[in-house]
């Protein structure tokens, strides 16, 4: 366990996510298009205030990372802005999902080095998956 503005979080981002914490957000793949018609996305708009139409960045208390435009290397750019909006938000808790790894089809070890900087950041929870694929 992880300690984060005094309250103790999960060292892995958990499988299921159904409620969260004031400060904490929930970091999901979508499209460009902000469709969010399935996966870790449907959660997202249905639970968590993603905004249908709106495909990249902090909607209520989730964040999207569109992973359906391309290769790996069209994501990264998202994956970085992603990290630095993260840096700029100490306060806040971002628990990354498995970004990339459902509908979109990419492996683990394609996305997870795209979140190398973020295994070090206090306030970013990655998967167990990607954090395997790093360590």
């Amino acid at each position: 366990m992880r300690l984060h503005n005094d309250i103790e979080r999960p060292d892995f981002t958990p499988e299921f996510i159904t409620q969260l914490k004031a400060d904490e957000v929930f970091v999901f793949g979508s499209n460009l298009a902000g469709m969010h018609g399935g996966g870790a996305a449907y959660v997202a708009f249905r639970q968590f205030g993603a905004v249908k139409g709106c495909g990249v960045g902090l909607r209520g208390q989730s964040y999207a990372i569109p992973t359906m435009q391309g290769g790996v290397e069209t994501i990264k750019p998202y994956v970085d802005e992603f990290i630095a909006f993260a840096k700029e938000h100490p306060e806040k808790f971002f628990y990354v999902t498995r970004i990339g790894c459902g509908i979109a089809g990419f492996r683990d070890k394609e996305i997870a080095p795209l979140f190398r900087e973020a295994l070090e950041m206090d306030n970013v929870c990655l998967p167990e998956t990607f954090a395997k694929v790093l360590k």
